[in-house]
């Protein structure tokens, strides 16, 4: 008999998170720089001061929008035992650096501050509810299930602001038995 082997982040649920982490907003400092983020809140209700000043309300502009100039892309990997996103990015103009990455989860988020010179990618380890999956396939397959729906990245890149991009890609090769 095979003993299955259960990694200490693995999820423990049986199905998918039914309730999902509400939205969240980011607000940048213009004078420093700072950036505070807020989850639940609707913009309206919330202001956010630093610097004596009004914090600036980032608005996301989809990641469809700065192609072909640039991109932020994922892949889920790791399977049931080590669930994590790998983020990766590209811009077509140097001057355009990306500062921070912000994963929205399930139950919450994780962010990463990304350090000059860092090169792609960025993984973010995935633990409990945050890391159901409905295979084991690393890296994933894409399939119709999109087990991390509901997921968004956010980048904050220089010259082009807030970019969000959901976990929604979808494959038809896991079907057809494909090579990607």
């Amino acid at each position: 008999m095979i003993q299955q082997e259960f990694g200490p982040r693995r999820c423990r649920t049986t199905r998918k998170p039914s309730i999902q982490c509400p939205d969240v907003v980011f607000y940048r400092c213009e004078s420093c720089g700072m950036i505070h983020q807020r989850i639940g809140r609707s913009q309206s209700e919330a202001v956010v001061s630093c610097c004596g000043k009004e914090m600036e309300i980032l608005k996301p502009v989809p990641v469809a929008e700065i192609r072909p100039d640039g991109d932020i892309t994922y892949q889920i990997v790791g399977g049931y035992n080590e669930n994590a996103v790998k983020v990766s990015w590209k811009f077509a103009d140097p001057a355009r650096e990306l500062e921070w990455l912000y994963l929205k989860t399930y139950t919450g988020g994780y962010m990463k501050y990304i350090l000059p010179g860092k090169r792609p990618p960025v993984v973010f380890a995935l633990a409990d509810e945050d890391a159901f999956c409905y295979c084991d396939e690393d890296p994933c397959l894409e399939c119709t299930f999109w087990c991390k729906r509901g997921f968004i990245i956010y980048g904050y890149v220089k010259g082009a602001g807030l970019i969000e991009a959901p976990l929604d890609k979808a494959s038809a090769y896991w079907q057809s038995g494909a090579v990607r």
